[in-house]
């Protein structure tokens, strides 16, 4: 792609597209490509002049190398089928042709033409107040339609002009506020799956989502994420679909059963017989659902507006009561012409749309206003170990083996069985088996999977299962080999253990390293000084390694050895004792607890189901984000309380200087918008400061 540099400084540049006139979608391509580039911090790229802004930590040569070879062609599927791009072009054209034709009427157009223009747009809001009469509700359409009819009787239609392209203008701002919101919700939701097992000629392979064609047979396993619509054609799992159909309880799936994308397998295994490709009709079903779903709105946003229907009497009945004490209906009209509604209906959704925008920013997707009101809220957080407090990549430190078989050969048996499912142990055994060269072929029969326990499977007509020490000695009573007890005991403490066991027998132990996090630590730190009073953490690991974990990081309080049921008990408890919960996982395991919280979290590399359940998903890289969360949600509850207070001083000092006849009615009107208008842009800037770029400079 051809291009010239308009300004740079180091780490950043702006650049100029030189292909003629850029379309929407190219935009998107572009921008998305630019992303994906090694080193690219973040890219912005305005379609309206062909220019592209890109901060970048690295090679500018790469960068610049990577502009050059850039085609919008080869990298079409780069960008996503639906972004907000498009939204965002029309409701500023619509917002730019209200202005426009509102400044060109009153500039160009003699009075009586206003005046016929002004009688034939109030029909639809007279109507909206007839409508809400008629059903018995006093609502904020019926204050509209008042000052709106009252302003006409007096003959004063510039004012009724002045009113309606106010509320034009709200009407605007409030659908692209909602709109936007259900977009955003709809792309953190979209589905994080890249490679799936396909069954072909009786075996398994994983290949990439993209290669999946209509009519193949995809395999599922507890606690995957169905990538594409289809049929069961064999096997038996309960499905989590409340992201698709709002179900609250998961659903049986069998043979003939329908599934769809996005959905998760809570439990069981099926082969799904596939009927769409990627992408087909997901994007709708989510937009239907999250539009149908009350989960979208706060607690403030819900107060807001219940609110300003509430003040709808106060201030018809002030209207009256000024009329019958001065007798004077421009004092009368100027009360009619402050109402509340407007401020609050706009001002604190699109409060909470700034903040969950600017949470995305820094990796963070929250799935609906009310989980930054109860991350504001929260006391409690409680962590899993492995994969949150720990790095998501824990690696094999040593494989020790018993009864005579080798260790090559049962770490080649343990990735065979734990490359079914994704978890970062399970991750970890795959990895190693890879690195030394491995080959784990199928050579089992069909696997089935213990929610937090392991995998029981079968070869050569022997149980091989692998997991938890309950798991394999409790459950299933598996035991030492005989003269080997002293091995075993020797086992080092300082590691995770995944114990694999055959025939009734340990056969191997395999010794996971699972390093902390190196910010862990001052992350529990920062959730301390930002008012979280109360840091657990909950893991499966045995007692030693909890204690010396959670010496480490400085936890308020550790449960060791624990289950799912465990960790959901422990967060049902905190409740009933008045405290308000985070939970944050990354596992199957955690999904109970995750459900059960105030607040669920997951990390975006976990489990599907994970994911799916959890109400905010944060990225792996830095338990950072945690505390950015917490700072973005109290900082939204200060700006809507702030937001209340202005709205309701700011109107009724409008509403006393129009009693006493200091303002006229059209005065009080435009002084009143203009300060729904400022405080809703106000709402829509960043709660926290971003760490500005260098200066620019002309080259």
């Amino acid at each position: 792609m051809k291009c010239k540099i308009l300004h740079e400084s180091p780490g950043r540049m702006r650049i100029r597209t030189l292909c003629g006139a850029m379309s929407l979608r190219q935009a998107d391509i572009l921008e998305a490509y630019l992303k994906k580039v090694d080193g690219a911090k973040s890219v912005k790229v305005y379609d309206r002049t062909g220019d592209a802004v890109i901060c970048y930590a690295g090679s500018r040569d790469a960068m610049l190398h990577a502009l050059a070879v850039f085609s919008y062609a080869r990298s079409e599927e780069l960008a996503p089928e639906h972004s907000s791009r498009a939204l965002n072009r029309e409701f500023e054209d619509k917002l730019v042709f209200t202005v426009l034709r509102r400044a060109g009427n009153q500039l160009f157009l003699p009075s009586p033409i206003r005046t016929a223009i002004a009688i034939f747009r109030s029909a639809k809001y007279i109507k909206a107040g007839l409508t809400s009469l008629l059903h018995g509700r006093l609502t904020v359409s019926v204050l509209d339609a008042t000052a709106v009819t009252v302003s006409m009787v007096r003959g004063d239609f510039a004012t009724a002009g002045s009113v309606m392209f106010m509320l034009r203008l709200g009407e605007i701002l409030e659908e692209w506020t909602h709109k936007k919101s259900v977009a955003d919700l709809a792309g953190a939701m979209s589905l994080n799956v890249d490679k799936v097992w396909l069954k072909a000629d009786g075996t398994e392979v994983l290949v990439p989502i993209g290669d999946v064609k209509a009519g193949d047979c995809i395999v599922v396993r507890t606690g995957g994420m169905i990538p594409l619509d289809g049929k069961v054609v064999s096997g038996e799992a309960t499905v989590n679909q409340a992201s698709i159909t709002g179900e609250s309880m998961p659903v049986p799936k069998g043979p003939g059963s329908y599934v769809y994308a996005g959905t998760v397998a809570e439990e069981g295994e099926c082969v799904i017989q596939v009927e769409k490709a990627v992408g087909s009709g997901r994007y709708d079903r989510i937009v239907k659902m999250i539009e149908e779903s009350e989960k979208l709105k706060s607690t403030a946003e819900d107060k807001a507006s219940r609110l300003a229907d509430r003040l709808v009497p106060y201030t018809l009945g002030g209207t009256a009561l000024t009329y019958l004490l001065t007798r004077n209906a421009m004092k009368a009209l100027a009360v009619l012409m402050v109402d509340f509604s407007c401020a609050l209906k706009l001002s604190m959704p699109i409060a909470v749309l700034s903040a969950m925008r600017e949470s995305s920013g820094y990796h963070i997707s929250v799935k609906g206003g009310r989980f930054m009101e109860a991350v504001a809220n929260a006391d409690t957080v409680v962590f899993d170990k492995t994969g949150t407090l720990t790095y998501a990549t824990p690696t094999v430190a040593k494989v020790v083996s018993f009864d005579g078989y080798s260790a090559s050969e049962m770490l080649r048996l343990a990735a065979c069985l734990e490359e079914h499912y994704p978890h970062s142990m399970a991750n970890a055994v795959v990895e190693e088996a890879r690195r030394l060269g491995l080959d784990h072929k199928e050579y089992h029969s069909q696997v089935e999977y213990v929610v937090a326990h392991g995998i029981s499977s079968s070869v050569e007509d022997k149980k091989v299962i692998i997991g938890s020490a309950h798991f394999v000695f409790e459950d299933e009573g598996c035991v030492v080999p005989a003269g080997e007890e002293e091995k075993f005991n020797a086992l080092p403490e300082e590691y995770s253990h995944l114990y694999l066991c055959i025939a009734g027998r340990l056969a191997a132990v395999i010794c996971i390293a699972d390093p902390l996090r190196k910010e862990a630590k001052s992350a529990i730190e920062a959730l301390h000084a930002c008012g979280i009073s109360k840091v657990v953490m909950m893991t499966g690991d045995n007692r030693k390694t909890a204690q010396a974990v959670a010496r480490e990081v400085g936890v308020d309080q550790f449960f060791a050895e624990v289950l799912p049921e465990d960790k959901a008990n422990f967060v049902r408890q905190e409740k009933a004792a008045g405290r308000k919960v985070i939970m944050i996982g990354d596992g199957v395991n955690d999904t109970p607890a995750l459900s059960e919280a105030d607040v669920g979290i997951a990390i975006n590399t976990g489990a599907a189901i994970a994911r799916e359940i959890a109400d905010v998903t944060i990225a792996s890289e830095d338990l950072f984000e945690l505390v950015t969360l917490r700072q973005l949600s109290q900082q939204l509850m200060r700006r809507i309380h702030r937001n209340y207070r202005f709205i309701v001083s700011f109107n009724c000092m409008l509403i006393a200087l129009g009693v006493a006849g200091v303002i006229q009615p059209t005065t009080s009107a435009l002084l009143h918008n203009a300060s729904t208008l400022g405080i809703s842009l106000d709402s829509m800037t960043d709660l926290l400061k971003k760490e500005q770029p260098s200066e620019k400079q002309d080259v």
